[in-house]
Parts: structure tokens; C-alpha cells; sequence
């Protein structure tokens, strides 16, 4: 399980374009990267919408916003699509991200349980260290904390 104030994970994944994002390539920037279920489902939708609304200001910010799922770069293009998202969306077919992020676990639901994604968020400063977390996120209002508590880490 990652923790605060540890180095992130490396990785390289493909975007909704076919293109590889690596964190080595992002170095200098800040990152919120985000980990969402699924593609055209309500609570990511939401979310999704709100971090595009919200990308002038992380860019602003010198911040670069990544949601990651393990849906294909094919379902990621055509959620942008529909959706007119201006976020960078990667894709973890393999789930190897998401299993070292610790972020794919057993969920429960209407009394079955089932692997899937656990909604997470991080902020990775730009040396590469993890400094905000949060874990099973409440999609509502979710954007502006994770706004809020990167301008508090910047005026650290």
C-alpha cells in the first residue's frame, strides 16, 4: 500500500490516444492522478467533468490531472468524446498500476464481492513523492479539496 511521503510508484500507460504517459516524463510538475471504476458510469462521469472543468486551474497551478481505469484507450476515447473531457485518461488493461497503487482490491456490493477499483487520489509533487491521498472518494466536492489541498502543499 502506498503511504504519504513515499516516492511513487514508476509507470508508463497508454493514453486515449495510444500514446505512453511515464511518470519520469512528468517530472518538474505536480500530478493528480486519479483512480476511477469505470468509463460512462454516472460517479465517474461526475468526476471526470469536474476535473476537466477544473484543468485551467490545476494547470495554473503547474499540474497535470491523469485518471487511470482499466478500461481500453478505445472506451477512454470515446468517454472523452461524449463527454467533451479535456483530461488526460490512461489505460491499465494489465491492472499492474493499479495492483502496485494498491488501489485494486475486493469491493462489496448488494452482498457480493468482486475485485474492482477503489476511488483514489493522489498528488505527486514534482520530485516524485506522494503528498495528499485520499481513498474511497466521495465524487461530490471531491475536485475543489483536491484543488484546495494542492495550493496548501504549494505555499509549503
Amino acid at each position: 500500500m502506498i503511504k504519504i511521503d513515499e516516492k511513487a510508484p514508476d509507470f508508463c500507460l497508454p493514453n486515449q490516444d495510444d500514446v505512453e504517459i511515464c511518470l519520469r516524463d512528468l517530472k518538474g510538475k505536480w500530478i493528480v492522478l486519479y483512480f476511477y471504476p469505470k468509463d460512462n458510469t454516472p460517479g465517474c462521469t461526475t468526476e471526470a467533468c469536474d476535473f476537466s472543468e477544473a484543468a485551467p486551474d490545476f494547470s495554473t497551478l503547474n499540474a497535470v490531472i491523469l485518471g487511470v481505469s482499466a478500461d481500453s484507450t478505445a472506451k477512454h476515447r470515446n468517454f472523452i468524446e461524449k463527454k467533451d473531457l479535456t483530461i488526460t485518461l490512461l489505460s491499465d488493461e494489465s491492472k499492474g498500476m493499479l495492483e502496485e497503487y494498491g488501489v485494486w482490491s475486493l469491493k462489496k456490493n448488494y452482498g457480493k464481492e468482486y475485485m474492482g477499483i477503489v476511488r483514489s487520489t493522489l498528488i505527486i509533487n514534482p520530485e516524485g513523492t506522494i503528498k495528499a491521498l485520499w481513498k474511497n472518494v466521495r465524487v461530490k466536492g471531491h475536485v475543489q479539496g483536491v484543488k484546495e489541498k494542492l495550493q496548501e502543499l504549494q505555499g509549503e
